[in-house]
């Protein structure tokens, strides 16, 4: 059963998913499910003891994240042992607890997630060589994993829900690798997810082509989980319950997701019952359950369903070698044929192949592959073993590329090297079932035992080359008994399946002039027949062109030689063979007295045979001989013939077509490269497509995923199309609408969509300066639109509408920015006297959402029809369709990324998209209203008298408390600019421009690493050019005051008079917690007045000056980059000056931490005592406590800064807080407060109680 969908029906909270021992974790924990087998143990096991009270024998551990992959999203790799052995004891618990009371085996399986990572595929379709995590970390995660869950006392294990082979081929391993350690087996079962009607995985293997790459393990069962629900999986449960030769399960989802439904999913228990009961009636499944949405009362049905049938009966399959790319490729005696392996992406055989790589052109290699594959290779060998190559890197570098195309990918891949270490590599980037190419006893038998059983681990077959400790096998008799030995020990002592053994008996030379070479063809023929007799189930291979390598320069000879070569070895018992697959010429049509000739050599048939071959090869090759009319051998030998006529026409062909392959046969003067009729006739057919129309081939390319021609057509409808944004809107648009039909059909999946992206992207780069010059070039208006923007009054922050501004400016938008601190009716004055079409507000201080809504307002009363957009990092969905959109009949969007910005412009102004976008718009408000109001009924709020009385109470003790060393107001004018820059937090820097990251590590990203060099670099230059020119000027005011607690208040007094000077009004939690933990206000961290000890208090102001006018003189020469870039230097200082202050507070001004020794990265990581909440965030929501601090401090003075009406700090780059140092004081959120707590806090602060409501309306929780 579902064990989210159980724990969502306890609707928990924040709190539900710590204890004291996530104290130190900032950042949310909620929604991290397998943390609650520790902070809330009994509800799991309340889980546990209904599916099985439902009839369930087998309950999973609540661990389907408990990798340290999953769990780094939380900041949690240090916890996943403990929460993966407290889960696997809570259900071993559980499991036999019920089964002591019911008399029956219950069983506990250790669930293991696919991790929030895919080891087959890019996040980036720019980077299709780039993997978010690597196999050896997968492999790293699921070793602990799995060594924790055995440890709590699991009975099996469980990888489920998978939706990438690679990374379940690592996790495979891992289990195997630790089962090594145990004295008995722990059964595995295996589940994978189909997500969608396509009927592959999400990395694209089909189901046959998964089961082949994982058979290896031997699971005690695999079946299908999750996804489509059951009424969709049964096709593909049927393929797998033919096709796997063990037990097989099902566990659906309860239909589709619903987010209405009480379960989130459609289907009812009695739906599930009977769909998955009618899995067990066909007779398909050993094992079922369910999925997400799947109740205990799911269960109980699919039990009184299933109990009826018996179980499927495990089927016997045919005999076959296993292999698979995204496809499935079953080698089966006798039915099969002959297997073409590619040779032609091979740096020792193909000298195209070689110079690409080494001039570090891939995609030109893959090029090459792709061409082996459309030529009929069934599988492709790959192999970079050149000295001034990096074989592994280039190994994993191109088979990660070839990964991202299906085309290729779909066949299986021979990992080719000498080089242990390269295949390796290679194994590590391949989900399918590969083949090693290769081992031998070359080293000894026990590195060939070491590597043999490598290979079992990664799930590969592997060839085994005929050489031994004495060297490479040429006779026939070395070649059978090397093959003999060495299929005994895998057979026997290593427990390889013979049908992964495919035996090279050595393609030797023949024709080279050595008498003791003339054997060498008949000794390999002869030996391949006896070997498949002695090595039953094992294959047999060779790489075909050593056989002609006497006659290399001479094609048509070379191509006679190998059709006769393999005729004669296929008869014998040849199973495949590396080969070039477009150079394959059929036995039938080599000329009958070259057949003659070619087979006295081939099969040693007199002495003379091989001079009278030569003789033969020369006469064609000085055209004195021509072969039968008709036969691929003439026309080449004619072409050859025309002498310097046929070079100087092909040279003039390929000039002119620009075709790669002809360039590259004149480049070979012509010897047998000129493509045949049948070549010519099959590349008119592939490219027939380009005879469509220019809207045609756009869409085709964007279907197929095809680059080749993409800037031509483009810039063909670019000269067709009126303006450059027309094509992006029309064909380009068109074309991405068929493919998304296309996957949602089932008919396309993940990787070829990622190959249209980049299609798309590759057309949209090549429109992008056409449609700036026509925006500079334009003499009248020929904008997207007009789009007036603003922060909002009493705001001064403008980062991030800046960033927009420039976005839109980029799309062909004329935008007019107002800047800052903008009032209502200036905004709309302007809206209408330059006819804007879009109005954005923005704002970052939580007073700004008022001033938003009453924006609004104004625009509706004065009769707007323009839509609204909101930004800034304080907006939420939530607020503007609960808060903001109600107070306008117009559209208002929410934008939350300056990425989507034009987007959602460009189908507000669309006439033909508005309606529906307005609608769609609306529905997503409505949806966030009804959310909020069923969220609004679920808060349990306390009183507030009960909440202090639950108040955090620390110990105080007079000799805990420092007083300040340096009491009142400590002023610093002019801080050091150089020593600032060196408390820099640069995270946030990045952030700006929406690189997401954490600093030095953002620079080695390797999706974005490079851009993040260029910023920082920017950044490093303006920094300098502002220390230098001193261009910032750093001030702040420190005052440290004693100070008591009264109630919720905190009054802080004069030092010398000991009067009061100030109250600070705080606010209390009143969520209620199902904990005894306390209800916290800041003042719980000041010692109480009338405790009679005297403790003390902080404020704090600081300052850069400067920011604006030189982000301004940028921003007057048209440099918005480094306009951005100094403001947001500028945050940078202000932070850095913030946290600077506070550690000469603790050290030395106060003095309570005075031997601390932080370094930077503990500075930001704020790993010190004390705290410094600012006015207007979590700890304290009010932003009108500012006008205390700016009154106790004297700030204006003393700083420069000041406060707006709506108590946001000017300049924008200022910081503000106070002070609180005891040991136990930390952030927290106040969260919604009730109606006491609001009119009680009115009457403390002075306000009335609609002041407070407005400005607290953030945490109204009534």
């Amino acid at each position: 059963g579902a064990m989210g969908t159980m724990i969502q029906q306890h609707k928990l909270e924040e709190k539900d998913f710590r204890d004291a021992s996530f104290d130190a974790v900032k950042g949310d924990l909620k929604g991290n499910n397998d943390l609650l087998s520790i902070t809330r143990p009994e509800i799991i096991s309340d889980i546990h003891r209904a599916f099985l009270e439902a009839g369930a024998d087998i309950i999973e551990t609540n661990t389907f994240s408990g990798t340290t992959i999953a769990q780094a999203d939380y900041g949690l790799e240090h916890r996943v042992r403990d929460i993966n052995i407290e889960s696997a004891k809570l259900a071993r618990k559980v499991a036999d607890e019920v089964s002591a009371k019911e008399g029956r085996p219950t069983f506990v399986a250790g669930a293991i997630g696919p991790t929030n990572r895919t080891c087959s595929m890019s996040p980036d379709v720019n980077s299709p060589d780039f993997r978010a995590t690597s196999y050896d970390e997968l492999y790293k995660a699921y070793y602990e994993q799995t060594e924790a869950l055995v440890e709590g006392g699991v009975d099996l294990l469980l990888p489920e829900t998978v939706f990438d082979t690679l990374n379940l081929k690592a996790c495979l391993h891992a289990i195997a690798d630790f089962q090594d350690t145990l004295e008995a087996q722990i059964p595995v079962i295996i589940s994978i997810t189909i997500t969608d009607q396509s009927g592959r995985t999400l990395s694209g293997q089909t189901v046959e082509a998964c089961w082949n790459s994982i058979r290896h393990a031997k699971p005690m069962c695999v079946g299908l989980n999750c996804a489509l629900g059951a009424d969709l999986m049964k096709p593909f449960l049927e393929e797998l319950s033919r096709v796997a030769d063990t037990y097989v399960h099902v566990y659906p989802n309860a239909g589709l997701p619903n987010p209405l439904a009480a379960t989130g999913y459609d289907e009812t228990p009695e739906h599930t019952g009977s769909a998955v009961g009618g899995f067990a009636k066909a007779g398909l499944v050993n094992l079922v359950g369910g999925c997400c949405g799947t109740t205990p009362d799911h269960i109980r049905a699919v039990v009184k369903e299933v109990s009826q049938y018996a179980p499927r009966p495990i089927p016997t399959v045919v005999p076959a070698q296993r292999l698979s790319g995204l496809e499935a490729l079953n080698i089966v005696e006798g039915e099969t044929g002959f297997i073409n392996v590619g040779e032609r992406t091979n740096v020792t055989g193909s000298p195209r192949f070689k110079k690409l790589i080494k001039n570090d052109d891939f995609n030109g290699g893959l090029a090459i592959a792709l061409s082996q594959v459309e030529k009929g290779a069934q599988v492709i060998d790959i192999n970079f073993d050149e000295g001034m190559l990096d074989g592994e890197a280039c190994m994993t570098r191109f088979l990660n590329l070839v990964a991202s195309e299906p085309d290729i990918c779909k066949v299986p891949i021979m990992i080719d090297s000498s080089k242990w270490s390269v295949i390796e590599a290679g194994l590590k980037c391949v989900q399918g079932k590969c083949i090693v190419n290769s081992i031998s006893l070359k080293g000894g038998e026990d590195e060939f035992r070491a590597q043999a059983k490598k290979v079992m681990r990664y799930g590969a077959a592997v060839i085994v080359m005929a050489f031994d400790e004495k060297g490479q096998a040429a006779t026939k008799d070395d070649k059978i008994a090397i093959a003999e030995r060495s299929y005994k020990i895998l057979t026997e002592e290593v427990g390889m399946d013979p049908q992964d053994i495919i035996f090279d008996l050595n393609i030797l030379t023949v024709a080279t002039g050595m008498e003791e070479h003339n054997n060498y063809a008949v000794d390999f023929i002869e030996a391949v027949r006896e070997v498949k007799k002695r090595c039953p189930g094992a294959r047999t291979s060779g790489g075909l062109s050593n056989i002609s390598f006497s006659f290399r320069g001479n094609n048509p000879v070379r191509e006679a030689m190998h059709a006769a070569f393999l005729h004669h070895g296929i008869a014998a018992g040849l199973d495949m063979a590396i080969v070039n697959p477009g150079m394959l010429m059929p036995y039938d049509e080599i000329d009958p007295k070259f057949k003659v000739l070619v087979e006295d050599v081939l099969l040693n048939r007199n002495d003379e045979a091989t001079e009278k071959l030569i003789d033969f090869a020369e006469a064609i090759k000085n055209g004195t001989i021509t072969l039968g009319a008709g036969t691929p051998e003439e026309r080449i030998n004619a072409a050859m013939l025309e002498g310097m006529n046929t070079l100087r026409a092909l040279f003039e062909r390929a000039t002119q077509e620009k075709n790669p392959e002809i360039l590259e046969a004149f480049l070979k003067s012509g010897a047998g490269a000129i493509p045949t009729a049948a070549e010519k006739k099959t590349t008119e057919l592939k490219d027939d497509w380009r005879k469509g129309t220019v809207e045609e081939r756009l869409s085709h390319a964007l279907v197929k995923g095809i680059v080749a021609h993409v800037d031509a057509d483009t810039e063909e409808a670019r000269l067709k199309y009126k303006k450059p944004l027309d094509v992006i809107e029309g064909p380009l648009m068109d074309g991405m609408k068929v493919v998304g039909k296309l996957f949602g059909d089932g008919d396309m999946f993940l990787p070829q969509v990622v190959k249209s992206a980049r299609v798309m992207k590759h057309a949209v780069a090549h429109l992008l300066p056409f449609m700036e010059a026509e925006k500079a070039n334009a003499t009248e208006s020929s904008s997207a639109g007009k789009f007036l923007i603003a922060t909002v009054k009493g705001d001064v922050h403008d980062i991030g509408k800046n960033i927009v501004a420039v976005v839109l400016a980029c799309n062909n938008y004329e935008v007019k920015d107002l800047g800052v601190m903008v009032d209502c009716d200036t905004i709309l004055k302007e809206a209408e006297a330059w006819g804007a079409d879009i109005i954005g507000l923005s704002g970052l201080i939580t007073p700004s959402l008022d001033e938003m809504i009453f924006n609004a307002k104004e625009m509706k009363k004065r009769g707007f029809n323009q839509p609204l957009l909101i930004g800034g990092a304080t907006t939420s969905k939530a607020h503007t369709a609960i808060k903001i959109a109600p107070n306008y009949d117009q559209p208002v969007v929410r934008v939350g990324d300056a990425s989507l910005v034009t987007e959602i412009c460009n189908k507000l102004l669309n006439p033909k998209t508005r309606d529906t976008f307005a609608a769609e718009v609306a529905a997503e408000n409505q949806l966030q209203r009804e959310r909020f109001a069923a969220s609004q009924k679920a808060t349990d709020l306390i009183p507030l008298a009960e909440a202090r009385k639950q108040r955090c109470a620390p110990e105080w003790k007079q000799e805990d408390i420092i007083a300040p060393r340096q009491p009142g107001l400590t002023i610093d004018d002019h801080i050091d600019l150089q020593l600032l820059a060196e408390h820099f937090d640069y995270s946030p820097l990045f952030w700006t421009w929406e690189l997401k990251g954490v600093f030095p590590k953002i620079l080695e990203h390797k999706k974005y690493g490079e851009q993040a060099k260029v910023i920082y670099q920017d950044a490093q230059k303006l920094l300098k050019q502002i220390i230098q020119e001193k261009r910032f000027r750093a001030r702040s005011v420190v005052g440290l005051f004693p100070a008591n607690s009264v109630g919720d208040d905190v009054e802080l007094y004069d030092p010398t008079s000991g009067e009061k000077r100030v109250t600070f009004h705080t606010l209390r939690q009143q969520k209620k917690k199902n904990t005894d933990k306390p209800y916290f206000a800041l003042s719980d961290f000041v010692a109480p007045k009338d405790s009679g000890l005297k403790d003390a208090c902080g404020a704090f102001v600081c300052c850069i000056e400067g920011v604006d006018t030189f982000a301004q003189e940028f921003k007057d020469a048209g440099d918005d980059y480094n306009s951005i870039m100094v403001k947001s230097l500028g945050d940078r200082f202000a932070e850095a000056l913030a946290e600077y202050t506070h550690k000469r507070v603790r050290k030395e001004l106060w003095g309570y931490a005075a031997d601390e020794t932080l370094d930077n990265e503990a500075l930001i990581k704020e790993q010190y005592r004390g705290i410094r909440p600012a006015a207007g965030y979590p700890s304290q929501p009010d932003h009108t406590e500012k006008a205390t601090i700016w009154e106790l401090l004297d700030a204006e003075k003393n700083t420069g800064a000041t406060v707006t009406s709506s108590f946001a700090m000017a300049p924008g780059s200022a910081v503000s807080g106070l002070y609180f140092a005891h040991p136990e004081a930390k952030y927290f959120q106040v969260g919604p407060i009730a109606k006491d707590q609001m009119e009680d806090y009115a009457k403390r602060s002075g306000k009335t109680l609609e002041e407070a409501e407005r400005w607290l309306a953030p945490i109204r929780g009534y």
